[in-house]
């Protein structure tokens, strides 16, 4: 696979991440793109998991917020879609919001 299919591939779903993972630990050239977009896919897969939470909690206390939050909860999907077009592009700019944030935090991916 090449590298701009494999930093792609890191933002579908968690599979998708572990698959690119793999290839990335496993191949003889470390690419610096592939290293962003894991590290990228990574923070909103994290950021999806503290969303889903907050979100169950202030619906359960809040029934009548539950509709409008469910709104919100698509907001994952369209970090996903901003990363997989910088991925394509073969750009390392930072997902909107939170990018930035997780930008050099998994020392694991070196």
């Amino acid at each position: 696979m090449t590298k701009k299919t494999i930093a792609i591939i890191s933002y579908i779903t968690l599979i998708g991440w572990l698959i690119a993972y793999f290839q990335y630990k496993n191949g003889d050239e470390k690419s610096p793109l592939v290293k962003y977009h894991l590290e990228q896919a990574l923070g909103i897969i994290i950021f999806s998991v503290v969303l889903s939470v907050a979100l169950t909690i202030i619906g359960m206390v809040i029934p009548s917020l539950a509709r409008i939050l469910s709104v919100a909860g698509l907001l994952p999907l369209i970090l996903m879609i901003f990363g997989i077009i910088a991925a394509s592009n073969e750009s390392t700019s930072p997902v909107p919001g939170i990018g930035k944030f997780f930008e050099e935090k998994f020392s694991f991916l070196s």
